[in-house]
């Protein structure tokens, strides 16, 4: 029996960039950058007071103001991006069976900023109390949960936690999911809002992050000898998947199909990746099998290229072992040098990416990057500064989190 083929049919997307998939792909592709200080508190007691913080976000455009109050800020930009991505693929769950479909949305973290406030709470009252929403606010599977319950899907509902493998789990997970027959159509990818004291202060302390407070817009750096760290970011994305058939029924618009996904682990440290990234490059090389695709098919990698000294190195060098020669033919860039890191939404809002990618044949830039590291490769093609315009036909992203996750996802040109 042929293999069920999984095609995307829609796509939500908010970042510091902006609230639509067009509108951030343009953005990127013109190398704009999100990153800029933090209003939503005061970030002065600590060494880094930028990030990819998104500034005018209302919920209230996608959903009821009361429904609103019981969800982290997580789960509203999980919310808002799923009714943009169900929206865009035309979607009618009248006409569907719920329980064939499901949603699966990674988060890394979940909902810190009701635990930050919370504890708050909990410290200022005698006797101490908190509300009765903050477990349903912070668990790390409400952006699924209440996906499910905003569109009625009775199909397989999970939530992720794989750090910032997160996003592209849930992808992987959710396709899967498909190929296997147990579901039709799945609503997945990721969210995170991390942007907030616990979540600044941590990584700080971890010295994880650019400390250009300077000069924002430039701090991250991917593949750059003069990076110092990465940028941390909020945001999420969210995609419409189905199976190919269901889709050609219901005559809905294809963006792309997805061809493989496979994950690894280092199984080496808790933060760090391995040195010669060999749980990359398997996860890269297992994909492609997965896909049935040969290496010199692969046009683009959207890297996980966060701007970190052991992440960029490591991840170019998984690349060239998979690849071999064929890595100085493709290309390779990092859009959290123009949207940061979001952690857990990173992957999903580069899979998006990808997709425009492909629809648009254009290739987003990695900005900031001036003088190419030779510990990355100097023959590399990391699309510096200016997006490169490019058929693509098939692009791969990348996702490396803590805890030693690996996560790689090919999407392509739908063909007949």
């Amino acid at each position: 029996m042929s293999k069920r083929r999984v095609v995307i049919t829609g796509l939500g997307c908010i970042t510091a960039l902006g609230e639509s998939a067009d509108g951030v792909f343009s953005a990127l592709c013109n190398g704009v950058s999100g990153i800029s200080n933090i209003e939503a508190f005061d970030p002065s007691l600590y060494p880094v007071h930028f990030g990819g913080e998104i500034k005018d976000f209302d919920v209230a455009r996608y959903i009821d103001h009361r429904d609103s109050k019981r969800m982290d800020r997580f789960t509203q930009f999980a919310i808002a991006a799923a009714i943009q991505a169900v929206r865009d693929s035309g979607l009618d769950m009248a006409k569907e069976d719920p329980f064939r479909v499901g949603s699966i949305v990674g988060s890394g973290i979940g909902g810190i900023k009701e635990i930050e406030d919370q504890h708050l709470k909990l410290l200022s009252r005698t006797p101490p109390k908190v509300s009765p929403f903050c477990v349903p606010r912070l668990m790390g599977n409400a952006a699924s949960g209440n996906i499910a319950i905003q569109f009625g899907l009775c199909g397989p509902n999970i939530g992720v936690v794989s750090a910032c493998a997160s996003g592209n789990h849930a992808i992987g997970e959710a396709f899967s999911n498909i190929v296997a027959g147990r579901s039709d159509v799945m609503v997945t990818g990721g969210t995170e809002a991390a942007l907030t004291h616990i979540g600044l202060a941590s990584f700080c302390s971890a010295k994880s992050l650019s400390l250009r407070n300077e000069d924002p817009k430039a701090a991250s750096r991917p593949f750059d000898k003069d990076r110092d760290g990465f940028v941390l970011a909020e945001g999420a994305g969210i995609l419409v998947i189905e199976e190919l058939e269901h889709a050609k029924k219901r005559r809905a618009r294809i963006y792309a199909e997805i061809l493989g996904y496979a994950a690894t682990d280092d199984a080496c440290h808790i933060t760090a990746p391995a040195p010669d990234g060999l749980g990359a490059a398997k996860a890269m090389e297992f994909a492609i099998a997965d896909a049935g695709l040969n290496l010199e098919q692969v046009d683009y990698i959207n890297a996980h290229g966060t701007g970190t000294a052991l992440n960029d190195v490591a991840e170019s060098a998984a690349i060239r072992t998979v690849f071999g020669d064929h890595a100085y033919e493709l290309a390779v860039s990092s859009t959290k040098s123009c949207l940061g890191h979001s952690l857990g939404a990173t992957g999903a809002i580069e899979l998006i990416v990808c997709t425009k990618t492909i629809n648009n044949s254009i290739i987003p830039p990695t900005i900031n990057l001036e003088n190419q590291d030779p510990e990355c490769g100097l023959k590399m093609n990391y699309v510096p500064l200016t997006a490169q315009e490019r058929k693509v036909k098939v692009a791969l992203s990348n996702s490396l989190g803590f805890g030693g996750h690996n996560a790689t996802l090919i999407v392509a040109e739908m063909k007949d």
